[in-house]
């Protein structure tokens, strides 16, 4: 499920790899006008740099979760939505690509008890936190195409 959600093939269309395949530096570093894709916020959205690098933050988040692992320096600066700039676009990528490696490698080693466990500081299981980081790619997924799509117009 997590791997469904990330690359590779899917049914329901591009991964959140996938979503980011071809994508330019220009092409990620560019925002819409406040508004403009519906929304009643006066804050501009998220651009897809941004909900890259957001997104390799919570696999880190979700590892250190499930291992009990303290936590650690992220590379970039902030807390949950972090400061682009100084690192490449290339740099924010393969950041999210080995982050969904390290997870994906932590889950892999779960004995299947271990998924009714607690994860550390939280009142949910390791399966309910595995399967929201798949829901959590897939929602920006969709993010970052519907970006793509107004950079179209």
């Amino acid at each position: 499920m997590v791997d469904e959600a990330f690359q590779g093939r899917a049914w329901h269309g591009p991964t959140l790899r996938g979503s980011l395949k071809s994508v330019t530096a220009r092409q990620a570093a560019w925002r819409p006008r406040a508004g403009s894709s519906g929304s009643r916020t006066t804050a501009p959205p998220h651009n897809i740099w941004e909900l890259t690098v957001h997104a390799a933050y919570w696999k880190y988040a979700v590892r250190r979760r499930i291992t009990g692992e303290k936590r650690a320096s992220f590379p970039f600066k902030g807390s949950n939505w972090f400061e682009i700039g100084g690192r490449s676009w290339k740099d924010a990528v393969q950041l999210l690509i080995e982050e969904h490696r390290r997870l994906r490698a932590v889950i892999v080693a779960l004995k299947p008890t271990a998924l009714d466990r607690r994860v550390h500081g939280r009142d949910h299981s390791a399966a309910y936190t595995i399967r929201g980081i798949a829901a959590h790619d897939l929602y920006h997924a969709g993010q970052i195409q519907l970006l793509k799509r107004l950079q179209s117009r």
